[in-house]
């Protein structure tokens, strides 16, 4: 137990909280007419302070859905604005509020927390792993074009803003989903909202129409002088597609946008079939592959149930997850299924290294041999490789 109060704020203590965090982040705080966007992505009952009296830290979360291997999709919860003051920080303040979180999330019956982290060497420590990565990559536009043979067909309809955030929300939910992709609830959108607002310059969306409606999205903005030389840099914010020939049409009408010398695309899947569209793949370059999303899985059983795996030789996998003490044990994973076992087991993984694992992002022979997991079983970890991968890369897509 902690000295510290910690509860969940009401309505009215938001803007305290946004304020707080933002101070640990070195922004200002929002005025009032950003707050009248900012308010909108505080999902009522989702923001926990820490007070000693006064509020010292903070936590905003929101419910949605993420999807994973087999196309389930399971409950989540997204993690955000976490900020402790700079007076107070290494006081077991942060510890504190995690902790309650997870035990609020676990009686809930939430199966996983996710959250996008601001340093790497935080969150491990709560049991959340990087379980997606991403690539931002850029294209000359002048000199890249898609091959002739790329895929092609349906229509495209350009949108300004206003109709953008009418439009894509319901795009977005129509499109299958890839393991790691998670719902977008109406509080994310209003963040997104806020954000494409900030830009210095306005945002546009395209919307590709196939033969069954809307089937895909982009949204940008361009930056760059007003004036000779006319340099700019196009921002791909968002690109979601559900077909070849909406992701073909997509990029085939960024690359013919006139005035634009670089297109920037950040937030991409490692598996992003871009290069392999182009007639000259040198035309674009990858700028850096980076962390995307950490998840923490709060109910294992629920978690190790709820996807599917591939062919492979079963694996006994025992889990430690010394905040969740429930979650222990040890699991009989195979193609059939998951099942609780008191047998001895070839895998011995903390709960953050299960995260790691759990998309398919990394393979549990490369953990192994990291010293990131116990081998008690020497076939075990490639068993587990061909249990846990997956034939796609594990993407999100969406930050907050």
């Amino acid at each position: 137990m902690s000295d510290f109060e910690i509860r969940t704020l009401g309505t009215e203590e938001h803007r305290a909280a946004s304020n707080l965090f933002r101070e640990t982040v070195h922004a200002p705080p929002s005025d009032d007419a950003e707050w009248v966007y900012a308010a909108r992505y505080y999902q009522p009952g989702g923001t926990l302070g820490v007070f000693d009296p006064e509020l010292i830290g903070t936590a905003r979360s929101f419910d949605a859905e993420l999807t994973v291997p087999g196309g389930a999709r399971l409950p989540m919860v997204g993690v955000t604005s976490v900020g402790v003051r700079a007076d107070r920080t290494r006081r077991g303040v942060l510890r504190a509020m995690m902790t309650a979180q997870l035990e609020d999330f676990a009686g809930r019956g939430v199966v996983f927390s996710n959250l996008l982290a601001s340093e790497a060497g935080i969150y491990g420590r709560f049991g959340y792993g990087l379980a997606t990565r991403h690539r931002t990559y850029s294209l000359d536009r002048h000199r890249a074009r898609l091959r002739p043979d790329a895929p092609s067909g349906g229509e495209l309809e350009l949108l300004d803003l206003e109709r953008a955030l009418e439009v894509c929300p319901a795009v977005y939910d129509g499109l299958e989903r890839r393991p790691g992709m998670m719902s977008r609830p109406e509080v994310l959108w209003r963040l997104y909202e806020m954000q494409l607002r900030r830009s210095a310059t306005p945002a546009k969306a395209v919307v590709h129409h196939g033969p069954g409606g809307p089937d895909g999205f982009a949204v940008y903005h361009v930056d760059g002088p007003l004036a000779p030389p006319w340099t700019k840099t196009l921002e791909l914010v968002d690109l979601f597609a559900g077909s070849a020939a909406a992701y073909a049409g997509l990029w085939r009408f960024l690359l013919g946008l006139d005035l634009v010398d670089r297109i920037v695309a950040g937030s991409r899947p490692l598996d992003d079939p871009i290069d392999l569209l182009l007639a000259d793949h040198r035309r674009g370059s990858v700028d850096r592959i980076g962390d995307e999303h950490w998840i923490r899985l709060v109910d294992v059983p629920a978690a190790l149930a709820g996807r599917t795996y591939g062919l492979g030789a079963p694996v006994l996998v025992e889990v430690t997850d010394p905040l969740l003490p429930g979650n222990s044990g040890t699991y009989l994973v195979s193609s059939d299924g998951v099942e609780r076992t008191d047998r001895p087991a070839g895998l011995r993984v903390d709960v953050t290294t299960l995260a790691m694992i759990y998309l398919g992002t990394w393979r549990p022979s490369a953990l192994a041999a990291a010293g990131r997991l116990e081998v008690r079983d020497p076939a075990a970890p490639a068993a587990a490789d061909a249990l846990f991968g997956v034939g796609q890369a594990a993407w999100s897509g969406s930050h907050f």
